[in-house]
């Protein structure tokens, strides 16, 4: 709902004749088909790292099965947010029998490391365009002072002191509960997940495969830049601030990023001059592109693996008579 509520706050007041005349006369959507590729790149590329990830706290999956729950989890953040977390480890879990907690640990890891990549991003963009970077958060007055009011809140300090010194209090008594020994059977599995990092045999391919994500990342929604003639003569450094301000957006707590990743990109694209009413048309048809290859892949993924796991199985009898 606070998606929507965003999205139709972009859009309520735009010219809806003049986004179909666009559409229909104005994108060059070859630019767009390869966006697209390059997306499917980047999910592979997250599945074979996924991959590396788990050889250390269990066996090597197939990689069939790991693209099939990747995709499947990016279907399912479009339902519920962060779900699709949840929903690939529990996936691959039953078809590969890996131990569901050891696969959240494995993601929490991954999570960590594109937030780190993700941050370094940031820094480079703050660093290469920090006076775009300023001017943006002047014009958004709201942002800035939400960011100082977060970090500064006496309600979140006070909450942080007052539970680490219950913590501290009845640690003791904490430690004899049901509770905290499943806790504790988690907090060891998500351990043994931040450990694969470490365990991995192929570093190498590990990094290779955590720069190529976000290369591909960056790249697909640069190359989109050149389907519109409002937004082709900007380079690769606005590209990279439009992008890493609308990564944010889709960190937001909502469905796929509906309406904070709009709102984010079209402001990154007024840092250099785009007007709104084409910026909203840039987010549409970005945001729209990529959210319909993954409901596209991710609904053939979800109707397809029982099918061939099914095989798979049946292969494994006929094997072990």
């Amino acid at each position: 709902m606070i998606g929507a509520f965003i999205f139709w706050l972009i859009y309520k007041d735009q010219d809806i004749e003049r986004i179909k005349s666009v559409l229909t006369n104005d994108v060059n959507y070859l630019w767009i088909i390869i966006s697209l590729i390059l997306g499917l790149f980047s999910h592979i590329s997250r599945t074979i790292r996924w991959g590396l990830m788990i050889e250390p706290v269990s066996h090597k999956p197939r990689f069939i099965n790991t693209f099939l729950s990747v995709m499947t989890g990016y279907l399912m953040n479009l339902a519920f947010p962060r779900m699709g977390e949840i929903s690939r480890c529990g996936v691959l879990a039953r078809y590969e029998k890996i131990s569901f907690t050891k696969l959240i640990g494995t993601v929490v890891a991954e999570r960590a490391v594109d937030m780190v990549c993700l941050l370094l991003l940031l820094l480079l963009a703050v660093i290469s365009q920090f006076g775009e970077m300023l001017r943006f958060l002047h014009s958004n007055p709201e942002i800035e002072s939400r960011l100082i009011s977060i970090v500064t809140s006496p309600i979140l300090m006070a909450g942080v002191v007052i539970t680490f010194m219950l913590i501290i209090i009845f640690r003791k008594t904490l430690k004899h509960t049901i509770l905290y020994r499943k806790v504790a059977l988690v907090v060891n599995n998500l351990k043994e997940g931040f450990i694969s990092i470490r365990s991995i045999d192929r570093k190498g391919w590990f990094i290779f495969h955590s720069v190529m994500i976000w290369l591909l990342y960056y790249m697909m929604l640069y190359l989109i830049f050149f389907s519109f003639e409002f937004t082709s003569h900007l380079g690769p450094l606005a590209g990279l601030t439009t992008f890493v301000l609308s990564s944010f957006g889709m960190v937001a707590p909502v469905q796929g990023g509906i309406g904070a990743w709009h709102f984010m990109a079209i402001e990154g694209l007024a840092l250099y001059g785009v007007a709104k009413d084409n910026g909203v048309i840039f987010a549409f048809v970005a945001h729209s592109s990529m959210t319909l290859m993954i409901i596209i892949i991710g609904a053939v993924s979800l109707i397809i693996l029982p099918f061939i796991n099914r095989r798979n199985e049946a292969e494994v009898q006929m094997a072990g008579k």
